[in-house]
């Protein structure tokens, strides 16, 4: 079963029917003091579930509380399919007193789920998601379909990255 994020239904959506799976929609609300309240509309759950959504910004929060409440439902499993992982950038401390964010939100999502799905993470310094993450990962690489969608749709493309570290994902592209 699939669980979808807000900003992730329509992902979640086409995922379910391509692997043929339950997906629930569930209601999140938020109160005027900003606290987060999740609702999953089921007596209980499978044990395998996968929450569905790009992990950006306050949205740990709403995976923490989806995946607690999933496992109170009778799942044993949850997992995490974020196409987008935020926190990667800040692999570092390129300044003085500054935090490395990267470890502490690998170890903040690898206490609330036991696996993790990305699509190219921002690995500039990092040889791996095991440096940074606890839990079994998988990288999906997306070169290829953005590649076969660009020669199919764009007669005469021009890829830019948004910046210098991009290089790695644009050149991918560009070779095929």
């Amino acid at each position: 079963m699939l669980i979808a994020l807000p900003d992730g239904v329509e992902h979640a959506k086409r995922l379910a029917q391509r692997i043929e799976c339950d997906l629930v929609i569930p209601e999140l609300h938020q109160f005027p003091d900003g606290e987060v309240c999740v609702r999953i509309d089921r007596d209980a759950l499978p044990s395998d579930v996968a929450i569905v959504g790009n992990l950006t910004h306050d949205s740990f929060l709403e995976v923490a509380f989806l995946a607690g409440t999933a496992r109170d439902l009778g799942a044993t499993r949850v997992g995490l399919i974020a196409p987008y992982l935020a926190y990667m950038r800040q692999d570092n401390r390129f300044r003085p007193g500054e935090g490395v964010t990267a470890q502490y939100f690998g170890k903040l999502v690898s206490s609330v789920v036991d696996w993790m799905a990305t699509v190219d993470p921002h690995l500039h310094r990092y040889d791996s998601l095991t440096t940074v993450y606890s839990i079994p990962t998988t990288v999906v690489r997306s070169a290829s379909s953005i590649a076969a969608w660009v020669s199919a749709e764009v007669t005469r493309p021009l890829l830019v990255g948004p910046d210098a570290e991009s290089v790695q994902w644009v050149s991918a592209v560009a070779e095929r």
